[in-house]
């Protein structure tokens, strides 16, 4: 790979395996990463010998710009995560996540960049997942009730006529309908990224990462995942706490997996667009607890906890992804439970 690729965010979870990908497939990889402290509690052990980088902060406009020197093509992986779903968090959401976007493509507009941009983003933009109504069709439900929550009905509703729906796999032309403040400014960031692609015609590919989990992963701090948080938990020897009825689906896609469909979507000759990167094989949060606590030992505990941001199911159809980029998940869900139970984490802030 004859590139020079510059990963923002490179030093995280996500990034520093898209780091560690494409000095693998060869590339010359520059890494900008804020190394932001809530998420950090200093620079990680685990970073790439092969891969330059610069700690700095992506809004600082005239660091960004140098950094851009000579590169050919940007993999913008940084982002502020956690489930966003108390408004006083959104400024330092949009801060973060939106105006360091901004600024980045600013950059770029001010380098003449001409080559290739992805953007790492999130199922969380659908909102709900995909759901069939027996009677009619395809429909798009309403948020889930609060009453009906706090009764443990759990499942969403045809707007209709009422009846449970069933879930489908999601694909990439669904309606987007963020349900919470993280999930607002991930779609944010797709749309400016479409905007500049567009008025510099630029070719720009979106990767919509489903439920990522693996080595890396912030443990006990708020950009810890539910893989994590389930297993932070179980080291610390209580049983994970499953919220609901514990039977909500997900697709939990190994973070190798999301390294190789960024190496697909840098490659000069992959097509534009947007993809769902995922295993293709949902399971239920409850099967997720269940694998994990099967390698420690215990069993979890079913709660019927809620949280009215969060959604039912979701899970993706990989098809688009399959069929255009190549991609083809290799690591099976069995298979990944059992590494994460002895993967190592990245330690809690301080």
């Amino acid at each position: 790979m004859n590139q020079t690729i510059l990963v923002t965010g490179g030093a995280g979870f996500i990034g520093s395996h898209v780091v560690d990908a494409l000095v693998e497939a060869g590339a010359t990889v520059r890494v900008l990463d804020l190394l932001l402290d809530a998420a950090h509690t200093g620079r990680p052990d685990y970073l790439n010998p092969g891969a330059e980088y610069v700690f700095g902060d992506l809004r600082d406009q005239d660091l960004v710009e140098r950094t851009l020197q000579g590169v050919t093509a940007v993999s913008h992986q940084a982002s502020m995560v956690g489930l966003g779903t108390d408004l006083g968090d959104v400024a330092a959401y949009v801060d973060h996540n939106d105006a360091g976007t901004a600024a980045l493509l600013l950059a770029l507009h001010r380098r003449d960049f001409t080559g290739r941009l992805v953007l790492g983003s999130s199922m969380v933009v659908y909102g709900e997942g995909a759901y069939r109504c027996p009677r009619h069709g395809v429909v798009r439900p309403l948020p889930r009730a609060q009453a009906r929550l706090a009764a443990g009905e759990f499942e969403s509703s045809c707007p209709t006529c009422a009846t449970d729906l069933a879930p489908e796999s999601i694909s990439e032309d669904a309606p987007t309908d963020p349900r919470n403040v993280y999930a607002a400014t991930k779609l944010h960031q797709e749309h400016l990224c479409s905007v500049f692609a567009r008025e510099r015609a630029v070719p720009l590919v979106v990767l919509r990462y489903h439920n990522v989990y693996g080595p890396r992963m912030p443990q006990d701090t708020p950009y810890a995942g539910v893989a994590s948080i389930f297993r932070s938990a179980l080291e610390s020897g209580r049983p994970p706490r499953v919220f609901e009825d514990g039977r909500q689906l997900r697709d939990f896609v190994h973070v190798r997996d999301i390294a190789e469909a960024n190496v697909l979507a840098i490659n000069e000759h992959a097509p534009a667009g947007v993809f769902n990167v995922a295993s293709g094989d949902p399971h239920t949060v409850g099967e997720m607890a269940d694998e994990l606590t099967d390698g420690h030992g215990g069993r979890p505990i079913v709660t019927g906890e809620y949280r009215l941001g969060d959604v039912r199911h979701v899970f993706a159809s990989i098809d688009h992804a399959r069929a255009r980029l190549g991609y083809e998940p290799s690591v099976a869900f069995a298979e990944g439970m059992r590494e994460f139970v002895t993967a190592p984490l990245r330690g809690p802030k301080a």
